[in-house]
C-alpha cells in the first residue's frame, strides 16, 4: 500500500480512538434523529459536547494553577497610619 490508500489508513487510525470514546461516554451509539440530516445533526452535536467537556477541564486546571500560585504568595504588609 502506498500514496493515498496509506494516508488515509494512518487518518483513520488516529481518528478511531476518537469515535470510540464517543460511543461510549457522549451517547453517539444511539441515534433518535431522522434521516441523514439527523445523523449529522447527531455527530456535530456529540463532536460539540465532546470539545466544550475538553475546554471545561482546561478551564479547571488554569483555575487550579492560579489559585495555587495565589495561595503560594505572600500577603503585601498593610502600612500602618500614625495617630496623629
Amino acid at each position: 500500500m502506498f500514496g493515498a490508500i496509506q494516508r488515509e489508513l494512518r487518518r483513520r487510525s488516529a481518528i478511531e480512538p476518537i469515535i470510540g470514546h464517543l460511543k461510549a461516554e457522549v451517547h453517539l451509539g444511539r441515534c433518535y434523529l431522522k434521516g441523514r440530516a439527523g445523523d449529522a445533526a447527531n455527530v456535530v452535536l456529540s463532536a460539540v459536547g465532546h470539545n466544550f467537556r475538553r475546554i471545561l477541564a482546561w478551564l479547571r486546571e488554569l483555575l487550579c494553577l492560579f489559585l495555587i500560585q495565589l495561595w503560594r504568595t505572600p500577603p503585601c504588609p498593610v502600612p500602618l497610619n500614625s495617630a496623629s
